[in-house]
């Protein structure tokens, strides 16, 4: 059976220019990759065909050949790049592999090794609620690296520099064919760096860093909570040999308040007011997380647990002027140390008021009932 035009097999024009011929073969080699074909017999064949005509088109003297004689510039030894001849597949397929397979790999073959990043670091940093109602402007002290002094961040002593490695040519990484597939790894020579260091700093071992505290002025915005994190770009630890730096995460803990207990943006207080006050009703003062204060009126006859609202007391959003509120909860107080008047006084008192405690009489009519119905 006669071979087919190798312009067909791509679906290019006869003299087609390299980038036409190589877009068209990267396009058939996806489409009949065997991998992608498992129901298709054929994909196998029509595969190397595919790869065998680009192998030719690709080499500017075989495409001239080719365009002159035809097939027949390539038979009687005459170098066919057949996969049963002396032709490289790999270095056909290597033209694919990376629109194949290069995201899942890291990256594309043509580009040099990319520069190391530093580590991102951590910092806990606990602050006042009263810190986070106003935010804050703070310096740090945040143990890092940074690019050594001595060798400027090379890691290469008396004012050498790195030499591209002689096995990876600087990428980092070697290729070995196995079959239809490319295997990508470290390479084994410089540790994927790209580069290697005859003579290494003494002050940093070749690395390019030091280990070294950094004062940072940190902007801790009104309205933070336990849990959020602020970043700070470019602030983690150096990259080795000049690397792009890390970030810095500021991790805020809020502590906790001897008065107000904290809900998103609402505040919560306790108040205690005193048993006469609540029965009576009155007015109390009461503390504001700005450091203000503010008088809070409280209904006769008032309950334990019953709450009052400040509006527009609580706590600021981040980044925008909206305000929580501030809730008032009493907690009625009983006396204690009483005088011999004093119990005197709440004797007759409780003597007298028979009629004023609805939830007492409410409780026990309700266990009166209940005892008359296991009676019956």
């Amino acid at each position: 059976m006669s071979k087919r035009d190798y312009y067909d097999v791509l679906g290019v024009p006869k003299g087609s220019e390299k980038d036409a011929i190589k877009k068209a073969y990267r396009t058939k080699a996806k489409e009949l990759h065997p991998d992608r074909n498992s129901d298709n017999p054929n994909a196998e064949a029509q595969f190397k065909e595919v790869n065998e005509a680009y192998e030719v088109l690709k080499d500017a003297e075989k495409k001239a050949a080719y365009d002159r004689y035809g097939h027949a510039a390539f038979e009687s030894g005459g170098g066919g790049p057949g996969f049963g001849g002396s032709g490289d597949f790999s270095s056909a397929f290597s033209d694919v592999f990376d629109d194949l397979f290069g995201d899942f790999m890291g990256g594309g073959r043509g580009g040099r090794k990319q520069q190391s990043r530093g580590s991102d670091l951590r910092y806990n940093l606990s602050i006042s609620l009263e810190d986070a109602f106003a935010g804050l402007q703070k310096t740090i002290n945040v143990p890092s690296s940074v690019a050594c002094g001595s060798c400027n961040g090379t890691g290469a002593a008396g004012g050498s520099s790195p030499t591209t490695c002689p096995t990876c040519s600087g990428m980092g990484k070697v290729r070995a064919t196995q079959g239809f597939f490319t295997v990508e790894r470290g390479c084994p020579t410089c540790s994927g760096a790209g580069q290697i260091i005859k003579n290494p700093c003494s002050s940093c071992g070749g690395q390019g860093t030091q280990k070294k505290d950094r004062a940072l002025s940190v902007n801790v915005p009104p309205g933070v909570e336990t849990g959020t994190r602020i970043r700070l770009a470019g602030e983690g630890e150096t990259g080795p040999r000049g690397g792009i730096s890390g970030d810095l995460y500021i991790f805020i803990e809020v502590s906790k308040h001897k008065i107000f207990e904290r809900d998103g943006l609402n505040l919560f207080c306790r108040v205690p007011v005193s048993m006469a006050k609540a029965s009576l009703g009155g007015e109390v003062e009461v503390p504001t997380i700005d450091g203000g204060r503010s008088r809070v009126r409280i209904p006769a006859g008032s309950q334990s647990g019953r709450q009052m609202r400040l509006k527009g007391k609580g706590m600021p959003a981040i980044k925008t002027v909206q305000k929580g509120d501030m809730f008032i909860e009493m907690a009625v107080e009983t006396p204690v140390n009483l005088t011999a008047r004093q119990k005197e006084l709440l004797q007759e008192f409780e003597e007298l008021s028979e009629d004023n405690n609805p939830e007492t009489n409410s409780f026990f009519s309700s266990v009166k009932t209940f005892w008359e119905s296991m009676k019956g």
